[in-house]
């Protein structure tokens, strides 16, 4: 019975992580779809850049509390394994909404989910990153850059804070190397200082 708990939870995990904001949002209100514009990736970052601010909100709801979701079913079906259940979830979900089957795997970099993770996880870790990425930000104005030293603060957060339990820590750092995976684009442009920076206005 174990193995189909599990198998449900990494399943619905996947499928709630194909549930895209940015999608959801551009298509809805829109009538649009936020892959033809700008960086072409299903985001928040690109979503702001193209379509501008309150939208926004929403899109972020919806990456949150998709996440937020997974996570919580994850402690309902397996609630002896607790936060590596949980931790499980939120990196599955990550993965669903970066490679989502129902949009021809072309979704988002995982940063609002990452974030929900961490909330439903340890509140401290979720803290950690969300001044790691603001500090980033309001210093550079690059949200690529504050993306990724969020998800190596995340990875360091646990390291810290569950040092003994392994398989958290595993989960942890291997999700946040997929985050920084998926922002190489991103990592090699602010080399080049081709990136382009946070603009408050819709363009």
């Amino acid at each position: 019975m174990q193995v189909v708990y599990w198998l449900a939870v990494v399943v619905a995990s996947y499928f709630l992580g194909n549930i895209n904001g940015a999608l959801l949002i551009s298509r809805a209100l829109m009538k649009d779809d936020v892959r033809t514009h700008g960086s072409g990736n299903a985001g928040l970052t690109n979503f702001f850049r193209t379509y501008g601010g309150v939208q926004s909100l929403l899109v972020i709801v919806i990456d949150v509390l998709k996440c937020a979701l997974a996570c919580l079913v994850a402690r309902w079906l397996l609630p002896q394994h607790g936060l590596f259940a949980a931790m499980v979830a939120g990196a599955v979900c990550i993965f669903g909404h970066s490679y989502p089957v129902l949009e021809g795997f072309r979704g988002g970099k995982g940063i609002m989910s990452g974030f929900a993770m961490a909330l439903m996880t340890d509140v401290r870790v979720a803290m950690l990153i969300l001044a790691v990425f603001v500090l980033t930000v309001v210093l550079t104005r690059y949200v690529s850059l504050g993306s990724v030293l969020a998800a190596a603060a995340f990875a360091v957060g646990y390291l810290v804070f569950h040092w003994s339990d392994a398989p958290v820590c595993v989960v942890a750092v291997l999700t946040a190397a997929f985050v920084i995976f998926r922002h190489r684009g991103n990592i090699l442009r602010l080399c080049k200082g081709t990136e382009s920076k946070l603009t408050f206005h819709k363009k």
